[in-house]
């Protein structure tokens, strides 16, 4: 197991790619993040916790399968 490690110690996963990707994305399109209160009309109603997780958990996926090659054909 060791030796397995070893060898792929400058390599990485595509899941942690993905997660980097995901991070990225998130914190410049602000998926994710609550509204912050504002005074006046608001174009959308604020997400709630689960709305904005499963956000998160969609994206994550899309770009696992952007990482992976996956994302434009299907």
């Amino acid at each position: 197991m060791d030796a397995l490690n070893n060898a792929a110690l400058g390599a990485r996963r595509n899941e942690d790619i993905a997660l980097d990707l995901l991070k990225f994305v998130a914190s410049t399109a602000d998926v994710g993040r609550a509204a912050a209160p504002s005074t006046g009309f608001s174009g959308q109603a604020a997400a709630k916790p689960e709305e904005r997780v499963h956000q998160l958990l969609d994206l994550y996926g899309r770009c696992l399968k952007a990482v992976e090659g996956k994302g434009a054909s299907q």
